[in-house]
């Protein structure tokens, strides 16, 4: 019997991973020339219990899917360093590595089987379990008197953007500064231009659609703005909103996820849309200052749901009965 014939673009689990592990490189980059080489310990830190563990976890468990070196630890880890404040302590980014890959990830049977997405579920044990450590921000010392970072330099305390703002109510927003990523802020948050430009080079090589990014930015930005338009004293600008946090990021490389997202049009729309909704519910009305990562979770959890009732209909079907020949 032959099996049908099935459309295929050519993008391996090994390819699609490494090419997003790619476009994440200048970021991680910009993070060693503003933080200095504190950051390229904890990232090293992040890959290299994220690697031991998914050895030791194929090792109890070979049925599971996947391989140590197929990309997924690698980008698994990466995503949570650069969620990581730059100077977080490194026991800080071991142990969040070990949560997301046993208790995200291998917990569930291995690659492809997870039902919340590792990086963001350690993220939120991290904060949940040590705020002290994942709220202690420096300032970027590139661009101070033209230089880079220098070993010497401890880095220069400062709230982020958005929490500052929730902090005090006042936190100006400069839009240079935000766009190349002088700011406080994780590894990977601070330059909006990478992420962008990193997110619209994984779209033109089809490791993703448009549909999930467009419909977060939307969901979070929209009513930002009527927000902001309404009570500005009660929200940051929407610009800001954008180039702040986790929103880019989220965005295009945490809630693209194959695994944890819909599979249909429709879903990943109605996904992304409640996915932005959430962090913009959690920044204005919650606690903490950036909701990216719980939004993440949320919507993880009812991926299910959504693809129970957006699920397109199987040809030669009609009104759920066969259509007869």
């Amino acid at each position: 019997m032959l099996s049908a014939p099935h459309a295929h673009q050519g993008l391996s689990v090994d390819r699609l991973m490494y090419r997003v592990n790619i476009s994440l490189c200048p970021v991680a980059i910009l993070a060693f020339l503003q933080f200095g080489a504190q950051s390229v310990l904890l990232i090293f830190c992040c890959l290299l219990t994220a690697l031991v563990c998914e050895v030791l976890c194929l090792k109890l468990n070979p049925a599971a899917l996947g391989h140590t070196f197929d990309g997924a630890a690698i980008l698994t880890a990466l995503i949570l360093a650069l969620s990581l404040p730059p100077h977080a302590p490194l026991w800080l980014g071991a142990f969040g590595s070990a949560v997301a890959i046993i208790f995200g990830k291998h917990i569930y049977g291995g690659l492809g089987q997870n039902l919340f997405n590792p990086a963001m579920l350690a993220r939120v044990v991290l904060l949940i379990a040590f705020p002290v450590e994942m709220t202690r921000w420096v300032s970027p010392a590139a661009f101070y008197n033209g230089d880079f970072y220098r070993l010497g330099v401890d880095g220069i305390s400062g709230a982020t953007l958005l929490g500052g703002f929730k902090e005090s109510g006042h936190a100006p927003a400069q839009l240079l500064s935000d766009v190349l990523g002088n700011h406080s802020g994780s590894l990977g948050e601070t330059s909006s231009l990478l992420l962008l430009l990193g997110g619209l080079w994984l779209m033109q090589q089809r490791v993703f659609s448009w549909h999930i990014p467009l419909a977060t930015l939307s969901g979070c930005l929209i009513p930002g703005l009527i927000h902001w338009l309404i009570a500005p004293a009660g929200i940051v600008p929407p610009l800001a909103q954008l180039t702040s946090g986790g929103l880019l990021l989220g965005a295009f490389y945490i809630l693209t996820d194959p695994v944890t997202g819909p599979g249909s049009v429709r879903g990943r729309l109605i996904y992304g849309l409640l996915a932005g909704f959430l962090t913009y519910c959690i920044r204005a009305f919650g606690n903490f200052p950036e909701g990216m990562a719980f939004a993440v979770l949320l919507v993880n959890a009812v991926t299910p749901l959504i693809d129970n009732y957006t699920q397109p209909k199987a040809y030669g079907y009609v009104g759920g009965k066969e259509k007869s020949s």
